[in-house]
């Protein structure tokens, strides 16, 4: 029997995806591929067969280093369950696993990790701090995170003021667990009081809400993509280009047109939109006063960098960058606007393990932002290397006539 095309679930335009729950045509057969969504999060009617390759993507987080990454790991035996239970939801059906029975009953875990103990725990402390909750190492949890990712996160939250040297919650800890964010974006936006930007450092906030997925790029118009994309590209980093980006997508009253003609998911633009919405509420209760000052690109950055100097790297010689914190080796990515430039000091918004060690959403900035937004902690790091404008001395050691002069 003839097949029709294969549909995935997480493609660009609304349209196909609805395709999914459309009957078959007589005589055809649909095939649909999917991510780990299907297992629990919707039903297709006339499904008879599953078949189960045993392996999800999964994100996890390294606490040590930062870094965030999408890794392919069996699944578990829950998440078998599942997938076999989507054959035969609404008739009789069967479920073909591309493993043995031998590795499902040893080889898989009972039940996934569970999200807490893979991801950045800054956000919770700060939430169960702001409710009160002071113990947070003998919580009972439903699921106990690992002491070295709840440490780190003490560590970030005191670097960030949040938290004072007793581990109780500061003034300013109490006005960023206002904001449902993570930690160093709700500092970004209490900074943006200083320099008197708000109204921009919420759009840049709001847009990094959306997880990388403003731009898409069809495989049949990647070199049209990859040219709108680089039209919206602002000198200073990628994080002034967002803001480019939702300034002109406001300026054509939110269209959707506009959005398609530019290679730009609208989904992800209006989600942008009702976060900035959120958050622009919540300006109220913290009593900051919402200011535009588009043409201060330095006061946008030096914002971004009160929240995110955790997160600086710094050119090193073998053409690579490391981050000040821990010296590890990371470049910038092929999407960012500063990938075939060369700044001393970045700053990223996250780090993210693909084929290589990636920094994704990167802003340049001088060094001496870092001593004037954080100089808590860096004032006893050494940020740069004074090593080559270090002269020789003109003596070394002792003189011949010193070392054969008569002292007595």
């Amino acid at each position: 029997m003839p097949s029709e095309p294969k549909l995935t679930l997480k493609i660009a335009k609304k349209s196909m995806v609805i395709r999914i729950f459309e009957p078959a045509p007589p005589g055809a057969r649909k095939v649909i591929l999917a991510t780990n969504i299907a297992e629990t999060s919707l039903t297709i009617d006339g499904i008879h067969y599953v078949i189960d390759p045993g392996f999800c993507k999964q994100k996890t987080y390294n606490a040590r280093n930062g870094m965030e990454a999408l890794t392919i790991t069996p699944i578990s035996k829950a998440s078998a369950n599942q997938r076999a239970g989507r054959a035969g939801r609404v008739a009789p059906g069967k479920c073909f696993r591309l493993y043995t029975s031998w590795a499902y009953q040893h080889e898989l875990d009972d039940n996934s990790i569970p999200e807490i103990q893979r991801t950045n725990l800054g956000n919770v402390v700060l939430l169960l701090k702001s409710l009160g909750i002071n113990d947070l190492v003998n919580f009972d949890y439903m699921d106990p995170p690992p002491m070295e990712t709840l440490r780190l996160a003490f560590e970030q939250l005191y670097a960030l003021g949040a938290l004072n040297h007793k581990v109780e919650l500061t003034k300013l800890g109490r006005r960023m667990a206002e904001f449902p964010l993570d930690p160093m974006l709700s500092k970004t936006i209490l900074a943006s009081e200083t320099y008197k930007c708000s109204a921009e450092i919420l759009t840049i906030v709001s847009m990094l809400s959306v997880n990388n997925s403003i731009f898409f790029r069809p495989k049949d118009k990647t070199l049209l993509a990859d040219t709108a994309r680089q039209a919206f590209f602002a000198p200073g980093g990628d994080h002034l280009t967002l803001l480019n980006v939702y300034n002109q997508w406001k300026d054509t009253n939110y269209s959707t047109q506009w959005c398609y003609e530019n290679f730009i998911q609208f989904r992800s633009m209006n989600r942008a939109r009702q976060v900035r919405d959120q958050l622009e509420a919540l300006m109220e209760r913290v009593e900051i006063e919402i200011l535009s000052n588009p043409a201060d690109t330095i006061g946008i950055r030096k914002s971004v960098c009160s929240g995110f100097f955790y997160h600086t790297a710094k050119f090193s010689k073998n053409g690579m960058y490391k981050t000040v914190r821990h010296q590890q080796s990371v470049l910038i990515h092929p999407n960012s606007c500063l990938f075939d430039q060369i700044p001393r000091y970045v700053i990223y918004f996250e780090l993210v393990l693909t084929t290589k060690e990636y920094m994704r959403q990167v802003i340049e900035i001088e060094n001496e932002w870092l001593r004037e937004t954080a100089p808590h902690f860096y004032k006893t790091k050494k940020l740069d290397d004074d090593s080559s404008t270090k002269k020789m001395p003109k003596v070394l050691g002792k003189t011949k006539a010193e070392l054969e002069r008569n002292y007595s």
